[in-house]
């Protein structure tokens, strides 16, 4: 009896264990850029400052786009073919899950038998979308973007970690019609 009244509490668990650790991205490109012509890159400042985050998130998400970027070849220059940008939004997300599910048994009071429905469990989870933009920097104009949403780290050790994961799913979309 005791593990019936448990399994909703190893499965809300179980459920949000899972979710913390997947990232669902996409992507969208200029279909008449070419691709190879790009080697070398740098930050958009002026994009960057407008992302509403902290300066130290700001940080790790550069990084992480370095170290993506170093992958694929790419290479940091003070005249560079291609602009690198961020957008960010959060939005957090309350979850009521009702575990309603019947029971009976021997209890105290007027009547020894008694009937129950269960409990509600309420999370929160404060939840992120990065957008990555490329730019031609000649010509000033987006080539490629990739967005990734994901639920965030809130313990500060595992930040660096978490934006690590989330940056790399999205540039495993880039370039274009090269994804895993």
């Amino acid at each position: 009896m005791k593990f019936l009244r448990f399994t909703p509490v190893l499965l809300l668990f179980a459920v949000v264990l899972t979710s913390c650790s997947s990232v669902k991205v996409a992507s969208d490109y200029d279909r008449e850029a070419n691709f190879s012509n790009y080697g070398t890159y740098a930050f958009f400042k002026p994009g960057i400052d407008k992302a509403e985050i902290s300066d130290l998130d700001k940080k790790r998400i550069l990084r992480a786009i370095e170290t993506e970027m170093e992958k694929k070849g790419f290479t940091k220059s003070e005249d560079p073919d291609l602009l690198v940008s961020i957008f960010t939004k959060t939005n957090e997300n309350i979850n009521i899950y009702n575990n309603t599910y019947p029971y009976w048994g021997y209890g105290w009071g007027w009547n020894p038998w008694y009937w129950g429905s269960g409990f509600n469990t309420v999370s929160s989870t404060s939840e992120g979308t990065l957008y990555i933009d490329l730019i031609d920097s000649e010509g000033k104009e987006l080539v490629w973007q990739g967005m990734g949403t994901a639920a965030l780290a809130r313990e500060v050790n595992k930040k660096q970690e978490r934006i690590n994961e989330i940056v790399s799913k999205i540039m495993e979309k880039y370039p274009p019609g090269m994804e895993k």
